[in-house]
């Protein structure tokens, strides 16, 4: 997904979404030690979709405290 997309999504979606692609991530880990991975740069793509979940969710963590404070 792109960063505009998962912008859009609500708080709970996203952390749901991270734990996806937390474990999807750790799978294809597995796969490709095992060699049984038909494109290993799937993990990188698994990687980056990731870092852009868990940098919006730090974004919002910080406006609500910001809001608060």
């Amino acid at each position: 997904m792109k960063s505009n997309e998962l912008r859009d999504l609500p708080l709970q979606e996203l952390e749901k979404k991270e734990q996806e692609i937390a474990e999807e991530l750790f799978n294809l880990k597995i796969r490709h030690s095992l060699n049984h991975l038909d494109n290993p740069l799937t993990i990188r793509a698994r990687r980056k979709e990731l870092a852009r979940i868990k940098t919006l969710l730090t974004e919002r963590q910080q406006e609500q405290q910001g809001s608060e404070g």
